[in-house]
């Protein structure tokens, strides 16, 4: 059995993720399928305190791109990205449509509790929505909502037909792949569509795997973006079971596909895929989301990089350590420091509340975290830095950036 230090699984970790790649000088669709061919998927998230949650790990890998990237990747034809829980809510590459068809069809063997339990409390509802998305095409739950019910004044204790009962109709029937989602609109909301009008015909052609062969695909390709990982890591990369993950393990095992390592300091067996790169060195300077899955899985990133992380938004703001919406900055191959970072659009000023040193950094972490924030601040459009107060390394990062050197 091979063993690795965890420094070398740190590499290996962000090698698998994308942070070896040559950047391109002005990104194109290329660069994105090569992204997400890393990241497997992007998780979606609507808090724009700073950027959207599926933007940011593109940009981290990619560098200042335009956004309209993601949007012709997942809207116009060829599509290349489709929604569906991958994660949580995801975009992922079409051809793992195939491969979430066991979950699909769980919808329907499970409809209890929550969404889901329209689908045995209302049927009638559930295919109404899904004709009138049939015969109208690309609509938000808004639009089918008035469909159904001509506008008319509703109350939320109403028994049906009412806008809870239709989300609910539409939650299921997306959970379920009899809906998917063509788009969306300024306001962010979902235009859902048939499958047939919005995925590939080569993916609606393609014959559905068997339910064993779906989970050996999402554990390899969950080892693939991992590089090393344990079951743990394995299994949370595409919200699997134990049991079905643990199964797809021990195949690719025995085929060779993943190869059994013991990590310094991890305390439980780990797998690391047979392709995976182990670099000499990782020269990463960028922000990651917290939905970024560099560190998504937080028993992982803390594994990893002896880095705690938790993202406080849900906090009440007084109990809040770091602050609302805070992003680790990795630079080499580990976190050195955490941002509080809130994009002032009205005033063209992206706002830094604290700022917070990592035990360790290195000297140069605030002239590299300035750079980075300058960065940052032309791919959003924004003129101007406002470092506070808060943090130990609030201090040097202001006068870093305040005296201009690059």
């Amino acid at each position: 059995m091979e063993s690795l230090s965890r420094a070398q699984a740190r590499r290996v970790a962000l090698a698998a993720q994308g942070f070896l790649d040559t950047p391109h000088a002005q990104p194109t669709l290329r660069t994105l399928d090569r992204a997400v061919g890393r990241t497997g998927v992007l998780q979606i998230d609507s808090v724009n305190v700073l950027q959207r949650a599926q933007f940011m790990p593109l940009y981290a890998r990619m560098g200042p791109y335009d956004t309209d990237l993601l949007r012709r990747a997942a809207e116009e034809r060829p599509r290349r990205l489709v929604e569906y829980w991958a994660h949580e809510a995801a975009y992922m590459p079409v051809d793992l449509w195939p491969f979430m068809q066991h979950r699909m069809a769980r919808a329907h063997e499970r409809a209890w509790g929550g969404p889901r339990s329209i689908a045995r409390e209302r049927p009638d509802l559930v295919r109404d929505v899904l004709a009138d998305v049939r015969e109208r095409g690309a609509r938000t739950a808004r639009q089918i909502d008035a469909d159904l019910t001509g506008g008319a004044a509703r109350t939320k204790d109403h028994w049906g037909w009412n806008w809870s009962e239709v989300k609910k109709a539409l939650e299921f029937l997306f959970y379920a792949g009899d809906l998917t989602v063509a788009g969306r609109n300024g306001s962010f909301e979902r235009l859902y569509d048939v499958p047939d009008r919005v995925l590939p015909r080569v993916v609606l052609e393609t014959p559905t795997p068997t339910a064993a062969e779906q989970h050996r695909e999402l554990v390899r390709r969950a080892a693939v973006s991992h590089g090393v990982g344990t079951e743990q890591c394995l299994r949370d990369y595409y919200r699997m079971g134990v049991a079905e993950a643990r199964a797809a393990i021990a195949e690719l095992v025995e085929a060779g596909e993943l190869l059994p390592v013991t990590v310094e300091g991890w305390g439980r067996p780990a797998y690391l895929h047979r392709e995976a790169r182990l670099p000499r060195r990782v020269a990463a300077r960028t922000l990651l989301s917290p939905f970024d899955p560099v560190v998504w899985e937080r028993a992982r990133a803390e594994a990893l990089f002896d880095f705690r992380y938790r993202i406080e938004i849900y906090v009440p703001e007084a109990r809040r350590v770091h602050g609302y919406y805070v992003l680790p900055f990795l630079l080499g191959d580990r976190p050195v420091a955490r941002v509080d970072l809130k994009a002032d659009r009205a005033t063209g000023t992206l706002l830094v509340p604290g700022a917070f040193a990592e035990p360790a950094a290195p000297d140069a972490t605030a002239a590299e975290l300035a750079t980075e924030l300058r960065r940052l601040a032309g791919w959003l459009g924004l003129e101007r830095i406002v470092v506070g107060e808060r943090g130990d390394l609030a201090p040097a990062l202001a006068a870093v950036l305040a005296s201009g050197v690059h």
